[in-house]
Protein backbone atom coordinates (compact mmCIF):
# COMPACT_ATOMS: atom_id res chain seq x y z
CA UNK A 1 0.00 0.00 0.00
CA UNK A 2 1.47 3.54 -0.91
CA UNK A 3 2.27 6.24 1.35
CA UNK A 4 -0.45 8.21 -0.05
CA UNK A 5 -3.11 5.52 0.74
CA UNK A 6 -1.88 5.21 3.99
CA UNK A 7 -2.42 8.85 4.46
CA UNK A 8 -5.65 8.96 3.24
CA UNK A 9 -6.99 6.13 4.82
CA UNK A 10 -5.90 7.93 8.56
CA UNK A 11 -7.45 11.14 7.44
CA UNK A 12 -10.86 9.20 6.37
CA UNK A 13 -9.98 7.47 10.10
CA UNK A 14 -9.72 10.23 12.20
CA UNK A 15 -12.87 12.80 10.49
CA UNK A 16 -15.42 9.58 9.88
CA UNK A 17 -16.39 9.35 13.75
CA UNK A 18 -16.42 12.99 13.57
CA UNK A 19 -18.84 13.45 11.17
CA UNK A 20 -20.63 10.77 11.91
CA UNK A 21 -21.13 11.78 15.82
CA UNK A 22 -22.17 16.05 13.90
CA UNK A 23 -24.63 14.15 11.10
CA UNK A 24 -26.58 12.27 14.25
CA UNK A 25 -26.57 15.12 17.00
CA UNK A 26 -27.10 18.03 14.62
CA UNK A 27 -27.53 17.30 11.11
CA UNK A 28 -30.32 14.87 11.42
CA UNK A 29 -32.16 16.78 14.14
CA UNK A 30 -31.99 19.96 11.92
CA UNK A 31 -33.64 18.22 8.81
CA UNK A 32 -36.35 16.59 11.70
CA UNK A 33 -37.29 20.16 12.80
CA UNK A 34 -37.53 21.12 9.30
CA UNK A 35 -39.69 18.31 7.98
CA UNK A 36 -41.88 18.69 11.49
CA UNK A 37 -42.65 22.16 10.81
CA UNK A 38 -45.18 21.09 8.24
CA UNK A 39 -47.43 18.71 10.60
CA UNK A 40 -49.68 19.56 13.22
CA UNK A 41 -48.09 17.43 16.07
CA UNK A 42 -48.73 17.24 19.90
CA UNK A 43 -45.46 14.48 20.36
CA UNK A 44 -47.67 13.25 23.23
CA UNK A 45 -49.22 10.07 21.74
CA UNK A 46 -51.15 11.67 18.41
CA UNK A 47 -49.67 11.27 15.04
CA UNK A 48 -48.15 14.09 13.39
CA UNK A 49 -50.81 15.75 10.94
CA UNK A 50 -49.43 16.88 7.27
CA UNK A 51 -50.57 20.38 6.87
CA UNK A 52 -48.36 21.84 5.11
CA UNK A 53 -47.58 25.70 5.60
CA UNK A 54 -50.21 26.48 7.93
CA UNK A 55 -47.52 26.68 10.90
CA UNK A 56 -46.00 29.56 8.79
CA UNK A 57 -49.10 31.24 7.66
CA UNK A 58 -50.49 30.82 11.24
CA UNK A 59 -46.70 32.46 12.75
CA UNK A 60 -46.69 35.36 10.62
CA UNK A 61 -50.53 36.40 12.22
CA UNK A 62 -49.62 35.68 15.29
CA UNK A 63 -49.23 39.15 17.33
CA UNK A 64 -46.96 37.38 20.15
CA UNK A 65 -44.93 36.30 17.90
CA UNK A 66 -43.81 39.09 15.80
CA UNK A 67 -43.70 40.99 18.94
CA UNK A 68 -41.44 37.95 20.18
CA UNK A 69 -39.19 38.65 16.08
CA UNK A 70 -39.35 42.33 17.05
CA UNK A 71 -37.64 41.97 20.78
CA UNK A 72 -34.96 39.53 19.20
CA UNK A 73 -34.25 41.44 16.50
CA UNK A 74 -34.03 44.76 18.45
CA UNK A 75 -31.56 43.19 20.90
CA UNK A 76 -29.72 42.05 18.33
CA UNK A 77 -29.18 45.28 16.97
CA UNK A 78 -28.41 46.79 20.36
CA UNK A 79 -25.93 44.30 22.30
CA UNK A 80 -23.48 43.35 19.45
CA UNK A 81 -23.14 47.32 18.83
CA UNK A 82 -22.42 48.02 22.54
CA UNK A 83 -20.26 44.87 23.18
CA UNK A 84 -17.83 45.81 20.81
CA UNK A 85 -17.72 49.18 21.08
CA UNK A 86 -16.73 48.50 24.59
CA UNK A 87 -14.42 45.58 24.13
CA UNK A 88 -12.67 47.13 21.85
CA UNK A 89 -12.35 50.45 23.81
CA UNK A 90 -10.98 49.15 26.82
CA UNK A 91 -8.72 46.12 24.88
CA UNK A 92 -7.47 49.44 23.26
CA UNK A 93 -6.91 51.57 26.65
CA UNK A 94 -5.26 48.35 28.49
CA UNK A 95 -3.09 46.81 25.85
CA UNK A 96 -1.21 50.06 25.61
CA UNK A 97 -1.35 51.01 29.99
CA UNK A 98 1.30 50.49 31.78
CA UNK A 99 -0.12 50.61 34.93
CA UNK A 100 0.77 47.78 37.14
CA UNK A 101 -2.79 46.84 37.77
CA UNK A 102 -3.96 46.42 34.26
CA UNK A 103 -4.21 42.97 35.00
CA UNK A 104 -5.87 43.42 37.78
CA UNK A 105 -8.74 45.10 35.17
CA UNK A 106 -8.45 42.70 32.59
CA UNK A 107 -9.46 40.26 35.08
CA UNK A 108 -12.41 42.06 36.35
CA UNK A 109 -13.59 42.83 32.92
CA UNK A 110 -13.34 38.96 31.86
CA UNK A 111 -14.65 37.71 35.11
CA UNK A 112 -18.79 37.97 34.25
CA UNK A 113 -17.79 36.13 31.50
CA UNK A 114 -17.28 32.60 33.45
CA UNK A 115 -19.95 32.59 35.27
CA UNK A 116 -23.06 30.77 34.52
CA UNK A 117 -25.92 32.62 32.52
CA UNK A 118 -28.06 31.75 35.68
CA UNK A 119 -26.08 33.21 38.44
CA UNK A 120 -26.29 36.49 36.25
CA UNK A 121 -29.44 37.04 35.75
CA UNK A 122 -30.46 36.39 39.44
CA UNK A 123 -27.35 38.53 40.01
CA UNK A 124 -29.00 41.49 37.54
CA UNK A 125 -32.51 40.59 38.53
CA UNK A 126 -31.84 41.60 42.29
CA UNK A 127 -29.46 44.91 40.60
CA UNK A 128 -32.93 45.63 39.14
CA UNK A 129 -35.27 45.20 41.80
CA UNK A 130 -37.86 47.57 42.64
CA UNK A 131 -37.50 48.37 46.08
CA UNK A 132 -34.27 46.52 47.13
CA UNK A 133 -32.53 46.88 43.94
CA UNK A 134 -29.11 48.34 43.79
CA UNK A 135 -29.61 50.62 40.99
CA UNK A 136 -32.66 52.24 42.40
CA UNK A 137 -31.22 52.74 45.67
CA UNK A 138 -28.32 54.38 43.87
CA UNK A 139 -30.44 56.83 41.81
CA UNK A 140 -32.23 57.37 45.09
CA UNK A 141 -29.00 58.25 46.54
CA UNK A 142 -27.54 61.02 44.34
CA UNK A 143 -31.28 62.52 43.80
CA UNK A 144 -32.18 61.39 40.68
CA UNK A 145 -35.60 59.74 42.01
CA UNK A 146 -37.05 60.66 38.92
CA UNK A 147 -35.87 57.92 37.27
CA UNK A 148 -36.02 54.81 40.01
CA UNK A 149 -38.60 52.65 38.23
CA UNK A 150 -39.24 49.11 37.62
CA UNK A 151 -36.72 48.44 35.49
CA UNK A 152 -37.60 44.93 34.36
CA UNK A 153 -41.34 45.55 34.67
CA UNK A 154 -42.07 49.03 32.64
CA UNK A 155 -42.49 47.90 28.71
CA UNK A 156 -39.78 51.16 27.88
CA UNK A 157 -36.95 49.54 29.68
CA UNK A 158 -36.67 45.67 29.97
CA UNK A 159 -35.25 45.69 26.67
CA UNK A 160 -32.49 47.67 27.49
CA UNK A 161 -32.18 46.42 30.67
CA UNK A 162 -31.70 43.04 29.49
CA UNK A 163 -29.22 44.35 27.02
CA UNK A 164 -27.24 45.31 29.61
CA UNK A 165 -26.67 42.21 31.06
CA UNK A 166 -25.72 40.82 28.08
CA UNK A 167 -23.25 43.27 27.05
CA UNK A 168 -21.96 43.11 30.75
CA UNK A 169 -21.53 39.50 30.32
CA UNK A 170 -19.75 39.53 27.08
CA UNK A 171 -17.85 42.34 26.93
CA UNK A 172 -14.72 41.21 29.03
CA UNK A 173 -14.96 38.15 27.15
CA UNK A 174 -14.04 39.94 23.84
CA UNK A 175 -11.97 42.45 25.01
CA UNK A 176 -9.65 39.48 25.64
CA UNK A 177 -10.02 38.90 22.07
CA UNK A 178 -8.84 41.91 21.17
CA UNK A 179 -6.29 42.55 23.56
CA UNK A 180 -4.68 39.33 22.25
CA UNK A 181 -4.91 40.84 18.75
CA UNK A 182 -3.45 44.15 19.67
CA UNK A 183 -0.60 42.68 21.27
CA UNK A 184 0.32 41.36 17.76
CA UNK A 185 0.00 44.65 15.91
CA UNK A 186 3.86 45.95 15.69
CA UNK A 187 4.38 48.54 17.56
CA UNK A 188 6.47 50.30 14.89
CA UNK A 189 3.06 51.41 13.36
CA UNK A 190 2.36 53.03 16.56
CA UNK A 191 5.89 54.81 16.48
CA UNK A 192 5.02 56.06 13.05
CA UNK A 193 2.05 57.40 13.52
CA UNK A 194 3.21 59.26 16.45
CA UNK A 195 6.06 60.71 14.55
CA UNK A 196 3.57 62.26 12.11
CA UNK A 197 1.66 63.48 15.03
CA UNK A 198 -1.65 61.41 15.09
CA UNK A 199 -3.42 61.28 18.43
CA UNK A 200 -4.24 58.22 20.33
CA UNK A 201 -7.74 58.60 18.79
CA UNK A 202 -6.92 58.72 15.58
CA UNK A 203 -4.40 55.58 16.00
CA UNK A 204 -7.01 53.69 17.12
CA UNK A 205 -9.41 54.51 14.05
CA UNK A 206 -6.71 54.28 11.32
CA UNK A 207 -4.84 51.27 12.67
CA UNK A 208 -6.08 49.43 15.72
CA UNK A 209 -9.49 48.41 14.19
CA UNK A 210 -8.12 48.42 10.46
CA UNK A 211 -5.57 45.69 11.95
CA UNK A 212 -8.09 43.74 14.19
CA UNK A 213 -10.64 44.16 11.32
CA UNK A 214 -10.76 39.83 10.96
CA UNK A 215 -11.33 38.78 14.33
CA UNK A 216 -13.98 41.64 14.56
CA UNK A 217 -16.04 40.16 11.44
CA UNK A 218 -15.97 36.79 13.26
CA UNK A 219 -16.78 38.48 17.00
CA UNK A 220 -19.59 40.39 15.44
CA UNK A 221 -21.55 36.71 14.31
CA UNK A 222 -20.41 35.09 17.67
CA UNK A 223 -22.28 37.78 19.85
CA UNK A 224 -25.65 37.71 17.40
CA UNK A 225 -25.75 33.76 18.07
CA UNK A 226 -24.73 34.35 21.68
CA UNK A 227 -27.95 36.76 21.76
CA UNK A 228 -30.52 34.20 20.59
CA UNK A 229 -29.23 31.24 23.35
CA UNK A 230 -28.55 34.20 26.47
CA UNK A 231 -31.67 35.89 25.46
CA UNK A 232 -33.32 32.47 26.32
CA UNK A 233 -31.68 31.90 29.73
CA UNK A 234 -32.25 35.72 30.41
CA UNK A 235 -35.62 36.36 29.61
CA UNK A 236 -36.98 32.87 31.31
CA UNK A 237 -35.21 33.94 34.99
CA UNK A 238 -35.61 37.71 34.99
CA UNK A 239 -38.62 38.15 33.42
CA UNK A 240 -40.85 35.41 32.34
CA UNK A 241 -41.43 37.32 28.68
CA UNK A 242 -43.11 40.35 30.72
CA UNK A 243 -44.28 42.99 31.03
CA UNK A 244 -47.34 42.46 28.73
CA UNK A 245 -44.76 40.10 26.32
CA UNK A 246 -42.88 43.11 26.18
CA UNK A 247 -39.31 40.98 26.92
CA UNK A 248 -40.61 37.78 24.91
CA UNK A 249 -38.27 36.47 22.17
CA UNK A 250 -38.49 34.01 19.62
CA UNK A 251 -36.98 31.10 21.64
CA UNK A 252 -38.88 31.69 25.18
CA UNK A 253 -41.99 31.82 22.52
CA UNK A 254 -40.98 28.66 20.93
CA UNK A 255 -40.38 26.94 24.32
CA UNK A 256 -43.69 27.49 25.32
CA UNK A 257 -45.08 26.56 22.00
CA UNK A 258 -43.66 23.06 22.68
CA UNK A 259 -43.69 22.79 26.04
CA UNK A 260 -46.47 24.37 28.00
CA UNK A 261 -48.73 24.28 24.62
CA UNK A 262 -47.83 20.95 23.32
CA UNK A 263 -47.81 22.46 19.82
CA UNK A 264 -44.38 21.42 18.89
CA UNK A 265 -44.67 21.40 15.30
CA UNK A 266 -45.74 25.11 15.52
CA UNK A 267 -42.45 25.73 17.77
CA UNK A 268 -40.80 23.84 14.78
CA UNK A 269 -41.47 26.42 12.26
CA UNK A 270 -40.77 29.18 14.26
CA UNK A 271 -37.00 27.15 14.95
CA UNK A 272 -37.32 27.26 11.44
CA UNK A 273 -37.49 30.77 10.89
CA UNK A 274 -35.43 31.84 13.78
CA UNK A 275 -32.38 29.73 12.32
CA UNK A 276 -33.15 31.35 8.63
CA UNK A 277 -32.58 34.62 10.04
CA UNK A 278 -29.79 34.10 11.82
CA UNK A 279 -27.91 32.22 8.71
CA UNK A 280 -28.92 35.21 6.90
CA UNK A 281 -27.72 37.99 9.62
CA UNK A 282 -24.69 35.78 9.65
CA UNK A 283 -24.24 35.88 6.03
CA UNK A 284 -24.91 39.45 5.68
CA UNK A 285 -23.01 40.82 8.61
CA UNK A 286 -19.85 38.46 6.79
CA UNK A 287 -20.56 40.43 3.40
CA UNK A 288 -21.22 43.78 4.55
CA UNK A 289 -18.24 43.73 6.86
CA UNK A 290 -15.65 42.21 4.21
CA UNK A 291 -16.78 44.69 1.88
CA UNK A 292 -15.39 47.00 4.27
CA UNK A 293 -12.29 45.46 4.90
CA UNK A 294 -11.64 45.17 1.19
Amino acid sequence: MSTKMKRTGFILACLIPGLALFSLFRIYPTLQIFHKSFFMWSAIGDEPKFIGFKNFVDMFQDEVFLLSLRNTGILMLIVPVLTLAIALINASILSKSKLRESGFYRTVFFFPSILSFVVIAILWSFIYHPSIGFLNASMELIGLDEFVMPWLGHEKTVLWALAVTMVWQAAGYYMVMYIAGIDGISPEYYEAASLDGASRIQQFFSITIPMLWEIIRVTIIFIINGVISISFILVSIMTAGGPNRHSEVAITYLYGQAFKNGNFGYAMAIGVVVFIISLLLALLSNRLTEREAS
